[in-house]
């Protein structure tokens, strides 16, 4: 795969991964205002998520569990403190979950990514 084609992947899978987390959200709490309400939860998690991407360190190896560190910090602080902002409220248990399911699926895409290419690497030794 070209070196251009990853960072790009990366992105769209970090994208994907904070508005399932947005889609999540809103079916366990009954929200049903279509797209624009989706786009709404997702928003601030996608503005920190941005701030994330802005970072050299996930710009350089989006793919490193390194990098999905900085970008599950950017993407839940400052997400949480876009949100908290606009509704004047952040419950610790919504914090709490928001961080927790983040990870999963931040981290859990690039944990899976490098099981993957290192299998991948065993086998092309062998």
């Amino acid at each position: 795969m070209s070196s251009r084609r990853v960072p790009a992947l990366a992105l769209a899978a970090d994208v994907i991964a904070v508005v399932v987390f947005a889609a999540i959200g809103r079916i366990s709490h009954d929200e049903s205002d279509g797209l624009w309400g989706l786009l709404g939860t997702a928003a601030p998690f996608l503005v920190g998520l941005a701030a994330s991407w802005a970072t050299p360190l996930v710009r350089a190896h989006p793919v490193g569990l390194r990098a999905g560190v900085v970008a599950l910090g950017g993407t839940a602080v400052l997400g949480l403190l876009v949100r908290a902002a606009f509704t004047g409220r952040l419950p610790l248990s919504f914090a709490v979950v928001t961080v927790v399911s983040l990870a999963v699926l931040l981290l859990g895409w690039r944990a899976l990514s490098l099981l993957v290419s290192h299998r991948a690497e065993q086998r092309a030794v062998r």
